[in-house]
């Protein structure tokens, strides 16, 4: 029998470390519980917040809804040839399955190491590092449709995937909640080792022929030392996307700022750093209040203790408006805001 806890705080259920209550509250352990769950109506028709790791969300204020803890485990593989298929239950801790497939020679993900958050978020934010995203090992995925408690499976081409998009934040936002994520991954490595500071860390390493879990190592080691520890002080990895502007866009900007850090993106766009971006407004390492930017990484905002998400989400506004003055970019937020 599933147990609906009342005013439940979720200080420790979010990477930010922002105290707020929520109304309700449920963990789901099995898929079959979301099937119980919704067979009272009166889940149907209140507001709803899925949680995972809690790792790319602001929360505002309190949920006066219902949050949905997913905790559904599991880690099954299977070979056919060179091809490895493996299949994670969403509440799995996301570096849990980069760990799961690189110690057994999985090749795909070992440039997602150490992404914080579950496996079920995976896909909604197509998660991406150091040139991989989420959508090239991705297979399907199974999604409990909540208007008619039906499970549906959807293909890569279902996702629509795009820059930490997905159509479960789009059309079909709030409509699905996610239970199981299959992975196409490879027997044979085809390393993506194309970002500098990757190649760099190698070399330092005297590494000339990498395996698998010298490219996870190093991975982790460049993100420990650009990013802080949930566990030490509240965050949510970047809190903003880097831009993506028009050709057109980027020849303007570059007369302007001949120095700025970019990279090509898909249809003769460019990506630019919205990190160096921030920097260079004078934000790196500024602390407003009880929140501020990361010392090491200005793309990360963080808590230093006692911030309300309110604060956090201001402070990010000033950051925004900041760049936009500076550059004419308009910096987008990566985090989910729950209001």
């Amino acid at each position: 029998m599933l147990q609906i806890q009342e005013n439940v705080s979720l200080k420790n259920f979010n990477t930010f470390g922002v105290e707020a209550n929520a109304r309700y509250f449920v963990e789901i352990s099995k898929k079959e519980e979301l099937t119980e769950l919704f067979m009272d109506p009166k889940w149907k028709q209140t507001d709803r917040l899925v949680l995972g790791g809690g790792s790319n969300m602001l929360l505002l204020n309190d949920f006066g809804g219902l949050v949905i803890r997913m905790n559904i485990r599991g880690i099954e593989h299977r070979i056919s040839h060179t091809d490895v298929h493996v299949e994670a239950g969403a509440g799995e801790v996301w570096n849990d399955l980069v760990n799961y497939n690189v110690m057994r020679g999985y090749a795909g993900l070992e440039n997602l190491s150490l992404i914080p958050g579950s496996v079920g978020a995976s896909p909604i934010q197509n998660i991406g590092a150091y040139g991989v995203e989420l959508k090239d090992v991705f297979k399907s995925c199974e999604a409990f449709e909540i208007a008619t408690g039906q499970f549906k499976i959807f293909t890569k081409a279902d996702c629509k995937f795009d820059y930490r998009e997905s159509v479960f934040k789009s059309e079909l936002k709030e409509q699905y909640i996610i239970v199981s994520v299959k992975f196409l991954l490879s027997l044979v490595p085809s390393f993506n080792l194309k970002y500098g500071v990757i190649e760099q860390e190698l070399a330092a390493r005297g590494i000339n022929a990498p395996t698998l879990k010298d490219v996870s190592q190093v991975v982790s080691h460049i993100r420990v030392s650009k990013l802080p520890d949930p566990s030490t002080i509240g965050n949510a990895g970047s809190f903003f996307k880097n831009p993506i502007i028009s050709a057109l866009e980027f020849d303007t900007l570059i007369s302007k700022h001949p120095e700025v850090v970019h990279y090509p993106a898909a249809n003769g766009q460019v990506k630019l750093a919205a990190g160096w971006l921030i920097e260079q407004c004078g934000w790196k390492g500024k602390v407003v209040g009880n929140t501020g930017t990361w010392k090491n990484q200005a793309l990360v905002l963080v808590n230093h203790g006692g911030a309300t998400g309110g604060e956090v989400y201001s402070f990010s506004s000033q950051i925004i408006d900041s760049v936009y003055t500076k550059f004419g970019v308009i910096l987008q937020r990566e985090v989910n805001i729950i209001s």
